[in-house]
């Protein structure tokens, strides 16, 4: 399948020179152009390269644990608080400063250059690009500061806003800046990122090019958040009928170099020893593994995409049990566990078309046409299949067909597979939202025992999350991490931080 790159390669040259080394702003760079001379094209970068590194490295990782797609690897702890279901107001502070003083203040100076110049090809880029951070910073949060954030650069201390208010926010400034496009008069083929001297690209009717499409996407999944606690429906249908929903998968590809610092960020962290990164945290959770290897109907099935997620171990697929790091096995060493399948330029997802057909099937579902969710979930595992370059989309299919009875399990256990090794946070979201997999009877302890060193991965129920070994005592026997703390970065100097409401408390989406 053909890929949409959500950056060109000719922004490479500029990054290569200017960012890529640590993937931040080239603002800081004493090369840099002055305030005054600064263009558009000169600051997405830097703010792109902020939200790419953030969304693929740091909230991958953590999405990875929180939603048991991994577990923390023989003798190492760099993450074993998030296999127990933790995250600290300090772990996520320099995400969040990346996100908030570097990313979206870059992205209002980019708005406010391409509204001034009418290059609304660029402004729609930079809004949906703003529209994305935010949507990650309310589904970590619940609450983040929106309408103070960036209006007084000074104000140490701004409001937070409600993540509803935050999430209808967006969507109407998607909104605004999508009724800026209508033709290729408009320039919309000069915007930076997909750059085209061919006006005729984007005349056609109905308009067809990706920052448009990219939006549309963008809005469908944070209705889809907000459909089980607002009537969001005519809006949702309003996009199905515009027909402008991306065919192909959203992601930054296309750009990333076999040279330090300019490796996709997920690889950069857990594998490159080539330049010295030491990280060997990162194994595949029993969950996952026991969901996508098991026996349905007295038939034996493993899900071809498992392969090209992870590697197997010595003794083939053995995934490893959230809560533990196994640091005083006898027998059940690093090499026995799946370790992911990387590589230096691997996409950092946005989002799939898999992704997005599975929202289409969750929302012709709840209003009843269970003949066109059927077509949509059935669409959505083959472009799945399709994202990891695998064969076997019709066998899945036979073997866990859609089920018009239970569509919410049946949606959401598909879709927790889908993500597992391409977009972990967005999987995150979608168990806390859906609520499967739900939780079974099974534990961590009945999966291994650290006092006795056994290992009973034939205990664990396929499709079933289970409360990990030495659980965070904030969140409990049977319960999913929510939410993470506010950011010690900003509660520790804003005096208007709310009080946090607690980790299993749900954010606005998930009550």
């Amino acid at each position: 399948m053909k890929k949409i790159f959500v950056i060109a390669t000719t922004v490479l040259a500029g990054l290569a020179t200017t960012s890529c080394d640590s993937y931040l702003d080239i603002n800081q760079s004493p090369d840099s152009p002055t305030e005054a001379n600064m263009t558009a094209s000169i600051m997405m970068p830097a703010a792109e390269m902020n939200l790419v590194a953030s969304y693929g490295d740091f909230l991958r990782i953590a999405g990875g644990y929180h939603a048991q797609y991994y577990s923390q690897t023989f003798g190492t702890s760099n993450y074993l608080d998030y296999s127990q279901f933790n995250m600290s107001a300090t772990r996520s502070s320099g995400t969040y400063t990346q996100l908030m003083s570097r990313t979206l203040k870059s992205l209002d100076q980019i708005l406010k250059i391409a509204r001034e110049n009418e290059e609304w090809g660029t402004y729609l880029a930079a809004t949906t690009l703003k529209a994305f951070t935010y949507q990650v910073l309310v589904d970590c949060y619940g609450e983040v500061p929106y309408t103070e954030a960036m209006q007084d650069l000074d104000n140490m201390s701004p409001k937070y806003d409600d993540g509803d208010f935050i999430y209808s926010a967006m969507i109407d400034s998607l909104d605004k800046a999508m009724a800026h496009i209508t033709t290729g008069e408009e320039k919309v083929c000069t915007n930076i990122l997909y750059p085209s001297d061919d006006p005729s690209d984007l005349t056609v009717t109905p308009i067809s090019y990706p920052w448009y499409q990219f939006a549309s996407a963008l809005k469908l999944r944070m209705l889809m958040r907000m459909s089980k606690v607002k009537d969001v429906k005519a809006q949702i249908q309003a996009i199905i009928d515009e027909g402008e929903l991306p065919t192909e998968d959203i992601m930054y590809a296309g750009i990333w170099k076999e040279e330090s610092g300019q490796a996709s960020p997920f690889f950069s962290e857990e594998e490159w020893s080539k330049f010295g990164s030491t990280q060997k945290n990162v194994i595949a959770n029993i969950a996952l593994i026991g969901t996508m290897i098991q026996t349905v109907n007295g038939q034996g099935y493993e899900d071809p995409r498992l392969a090209a997620m992870f590697k197997p171990g010595d003794s083939g697929w053995a995934g490893g049990v959230s809560g533990t790091n196994f640091s005083t096995t006898k027998q059940y060493k690093s090499s026995y566990w799946c370790r992911p399948r990387v590589a230096y330029d691997d996409p950092v997802y946005f989002i799939t078309v898999a992704e997005i057909d599975f929202f289409l099937a969750e929302y012709y579902a709840s209003i009843g046409d269970h003949a066109t969710a059927e077509k949509y979930y059935n669409a959505a595992i083959e472009a799945s299949f399709d994202t990891y370059g695998v064969e076997g989309a019709d066998d899945n299919m036979a073997l866990f067909p859609y089920d018009a009875n239970n569509y919410q399990k049946c949606i959401g256990i598909a879709k927790w597979v889908a993500l597992a090794g391409i977009n972990t946070f967005e999987g995150w979201c979608e168990v806390r939202r859906l609520g499967y997999p739900a939780f079974g009877t099974t534990t961590g302890d009945d999966l291994y025992n650290e006092d006795t060193d056994t290992y009973s991965p034939d205990k664990y129920v396929p499709g079933t999350l289970y409360t990990p070994i030495k659980v965070f005592n904030q969140v409990g026997a049977g319960k999913l991490l929510q939410r993470y703390p506010y950011a010690e970065s900003s509660s520790a100097r804003n005096g208007n931080t709310p009080a946090f409401p607690g980790y299993t408390s749900p954010v606005f989406w998930a009550k």
